[in-house]
């Protein structure tokens, strides 16, 4: 069996307990480093594999052969391993091989639900997921996403915002977001959530401090009708008016 496992964002507390249950009955632990390292307790003495960023095929591909010598293996994401996880890839690369390998993927919290939960409730309304990286998907097809959701006034949750090597991009989006929607939108901002160092913060667009937003970092820009009450993000759950 091969458990596509993800962990969460950094918690033990908001692990799903069929995520737990699979990690201990596999037999082989694979994934990055840093993920490893969060279930370092979990993981004992057990065999793992593991590298570091930009090595997604090769872990998925380490895990599928660990799975086809007929171990139970399981290979681990944060967040969810459906969303921007290995869950995807294993699939994708399993067709390819024509492999027999039974597959189990096992969901966990992602980044903007866990960041919705301690900025309030952002996410009441139509939401959506955009990753700024541009490592898999071009800046251009990027681009015209986040037009359109914005166009759409959807709530945007914005993955991998910025980072050292990507330091323009956030601006860029924030830029295509103010075509359609307010400067003064309710901006949330979520760093390291559920981890030791973690940070929530409520501004506005035109307020965002992007030094402060990094790959750790999840984004969310409210639709026109979010707003701020008592430290609170909130939008409301139509288009009605404010209960």
């Amino acid at each position: 069996m091969l458990y596509v496992i993800g962990i969460g964002p950094g918690s033990r507390e908001l692990m799903t307990q069929e995520a737990i249950d699979a990690i201990n009955k596999a037999e082989v632990i694979v994934g990055y480093k840093t993920y490893l390292a969060i279930i370092a307790d979990m993981i004992g003495d057990k065999p793992t594999i593991s590298n570091g960023m930009r090595g997604e095929i090769e872990r998925c591909t380490k895990a599928i052969e660990e799975a086809e010598k007929g171990q139970d293996v399981a290979i681990v994401s944060s967040g969810d391993s459906g969303i921007y996880g290995m869950a995807g890839l294993i699939l994708e690369l399993l067709d390819k091989r024509d492999s027999k390998v039974e597959v189990k993927i096992i969901p966990g919290v992602t980044a903007s639900i866990a960041a919705a939960a301690k900025l309030g409730a952002p996410l009441m309304n139509d939401f959506c997921h955009i990753s700024l990286s541009d490592h898999m998907t071009p800046w251009d097809v990027i681009k015209d996403r986040i037009d359109a959701a914005a166009k759409s006034d959807f709530v945007i949750c914005l993955y991998n915002p910025r980072s050292r090597e990507r330091p323009t991009l956030l601006r860029e989006a924030l830029d295509i977001i103010t075509k359609y929607k307010s400067e003064d939108t309710v901006v949330g901002i979520g760093k390291d959530v559920a981890r030791e160092n973690e940070i929530e913060k409520i501004t506005t667009i035109k307020d965002l401090d992007e030094t402060e937003i990094n790959m750790t970092t999840i984004v969310i820009v409210g639709n026109q009708h979010t707003y701020e009450s008592n430290g609170k993000m909130v939008t409301p759950r139509g288009y009605e008016k404010r209960i």
